[in-house]
C-alpha cells in the first residue's frame, strides 16, 4: 500500500514537472525566441528585400541622403498605408565596428516614444474600468497611498490626477534636472545604495515642493510618466513591462518589444549599437560602481525610466502598434474611438495631447524620442498613412533632427506615384502570397 502511494506521488510530481518544462519551453529566455509559431515576431519573418520595389525606390534615395547628410550610422524605416505594412527596410549599420547592417529584425531604443506606449496602457485600464483619468494619485485617498508616499510637505500633491500626469500639467518644472536622470544624486541624498529604485525617486520628489499648481501649467515631465508606470503596477499587481506586453502588445501580435538594458554587454542579440555624435563626455555609471561611462551605455538606468523612455522595438512592430491606435477604420484599433479622440484632441486650455507629442491640427499626430545614441519619430497622417523612423545615432543637430526627418519623409512620400499592392503584416515565409491578401 505504501509503495502504491509513493508511486502515485512520484507520478504526479513527474507530471507537474513535465507540464512546467513544456510551459517553460515557450518562454523567451533573455533574448532568444522559441519556435512557437504564434510568438515569432513579424520582424523575424520579413526581410528588407521585400520592400525593394519600383514604386517605393524613391523613398530609399531620400532616406540614404538624409543619413549621409547627418552622418547617421544606422536607421530603420517602416510605412503603412490603409492599415497595411507596405514598406520596412534597414539602412546603414547596426554595428559599424562589426560591419553588421540594419535589418527589419533590429531593435532600437525608442526613448520618449515609450510615453505613447504608457499612455495607451493607461487608457486601456481606463476602458477596462480599473482606473479613471481624474483619479487622485497621492494622499490617503490616492492611488499611490502607500505609507512611504504619505510624507509629502506640499499639500498640492493631493490635487494631482492621472490626467495631469498624462498631459504634463502635474506641477513639476521639466526644465530642471529630473530625478529619474539624476539617480546617483538621489541615492546619496536619500542615503540608499545605488541604483536608486523608483520608490526612492518618488519619495525624494515628494519631499520637495511642486513648481506649479497642478493643472495650471504645462511642463514636459519624464518623472510624471515614470509615476504612471508605478500606477500601472499598483492597479494591476503586475510588473509594468509584463502588463504592457500582456494587455497591449501580445494581443496585437507584437512579441519583440521590451524594456531595454543600460550597458552594452546586456543588450539584446538583435539590438543595434548606439552612437552619440552630439556629446563626447563621460559620466559616473548610474549603478554606483564608480566607473566612468558614456551616456549611451551606463549613463541612464533604462529600467528606472521604463515608462518614460525605456522601451526597445523594431520599426516593423512599432508600425503594428501605430495602426492599432490611429483612429482609421482600415484596421481595428485596440482603443475606442472616444478614447483616441480624448488622446488627440487639442481643444483644451493647454492644447496638449495624451502620449503623442504634437499635431498640426489637421489630423497629423507625431511622437518624438531622443536619448544618447538614439533618435525616433513616429507620424500619423490624415490620409491613412503612418510611418516610423528610428536611428541608432544622435547628431549635433539633436534639437532639430526631428524636423529634418519629417521634411525628408514628407518629400519622399509625395514622390510615390503608386503604392505597392501588398501587406507585409500578413507575410509568411512559407506562404509569401499572403502578403497580397486583404486584411
Amino acid at each position: 500500500m505504501k509503495l502504491k502511494v509513493i508511486l502515485t506521488i512520484v507520478f504526479f510530481i513527474a507530471l507537474f514537472l513535465g507540464e512546467r518544462a513544456i510551459s517553460f519551453s515557450f518562454k523567451k529566455e533573455n533574448d532568444t525566441f522559441t519556435n512557437k509559431p504564434e510568438t515569432v515576431p513579424l520582424s523575424y519573418k520579413i526581410t528588407g528585400t521585400l520592400s525593394d520595389l519600383p514604386e517605393t525606390h524613391v523613398i530609399d534615395s531620400f532616406v540614404i541622403d538624409l543619413l549621409d547628410r547627418n552622418k547617421i550610422i544606422g536607421a530603420s524605416v517602416s510605412i503603412t498605408k490603409s492599415g497595411k505594412l507596405i514598406y520596412s527596410k534597414g539602412f546603414g549599420y547596426a554595428d559599424i565596428e562589426n560591419r553588421d547592417t540594419v535589418t527589419p529584425q533590429n531593435l532600437f531604443r525608442i526613448a520618449s516614444v515609450s510615453k505613447l506606449i504608457t499612455a495607451v496602457a493607461i487608457m486601456k485600464l481606463v476602458e477596462d474600468e480599473k482606473l479613471g483619468v481624474h483619479d487622485q494619485v497621492f494622499g490617503p485617498d490616492g492611488i499611490l497611498n502607500d505609507s512611504i508616499y504619505l510624507n509629502y510637505k506640499d499639500k498640492r500633491f493631493e490635487k494631482i490626477t492621472v490626467h495631469q500626469l498624462l498631459n504634463h500639467t502635474a506641477g513639476w518644472n521639466g526644465h530642471k534636472v529630473e530625478p529619474v536622470f539624476n539617480s546617483l544624486y538621489v541615492a546619496r541624498v536619500m542615503n540608499v545604495a545605488p541604483p536608486a529604485s523608483m520608490s526612492t525617486i518618488l519619495e525624494y520628489a515628494l519631499s520637495k515642493r511642486l513648481d506649479y499648481n497642478p493643472g495650471k501649467t504645462y511642463s514636459y515631465s519624464n518623472l510624471g510618466y515614470c509615476i504612471l508606470g508605478e500606477i500601472i503596477e499598483k492597479v494591476t499587481g503586475m510588473d509594468y513591462e509584463e502588463y504592457v506586453q500582456f494587455a497591449l502588445l501580445h494581443p496585437l501580435g507584437i512579441y519583440d518589444m521590451h524594456i531595454g538594458k543600460s550597458f552594452y554587454n546586456e543588450k539584446f542579440s538583435n539590438e543595434v549599437r548606439y552612437y552619440d555624435m552630439s556629446e563626447n563626455i563621460r559620466v559616473w555609471a548610474f549603478d554606483g560602481k564608480k566607473e566612468l561611462v558614456t551616456f549611451e551605455y551606463g549613463g541612464n538606468d533604462m529600467k528606472l525610466i521604463a515608462a518614460a523612455g525605456g522601451w526597445v522595438a523594431s520599426s516593423t512592430e512599432l508600425s503594428k502598434l501605430m495602426v492599432a491606435i490611429d483612429g482609421f477604420n482600415s484596421r481595428s484599433d485596440i482603443l475606442s474611438e472616444s478614447t483616441i479622440s480624448y488622446m488627440t484632441d487639442i481643444r483644451n486650455k493647454h492644447r496638449t495631447l495624451i502620449g503623442w507629442k504634437g499635431t498640426d491640427g489637421r489630423g497629423a499626430w507625431y511622437r518624438t524620442g531622443t536619448l544618447a545614441g538614439t533618435t525616433a519619430l513616429l507620424m500619423r497622417h490624415n490620409n491613412d498613412i503612418t510611418w516610423t523612423v528610428i536611428f541608432n545615432t544622435t547628431t549635433k543637430k539633436r534639437k532639430h533632427i526631428h524636423n529634418e526627418i519629417a521634411r525628408t519623409m514628407f518629400k519622399a512620400l509625395h514622390q510615390v506615384k503608386e503604392w505597392p499592392d501588398m501587406d507585409l503584416f500578413n507575410y509568411d515565409p512559407d506562404e509569401p502570397k499572403l502578403a497580397n491578401a486583404s486584411n
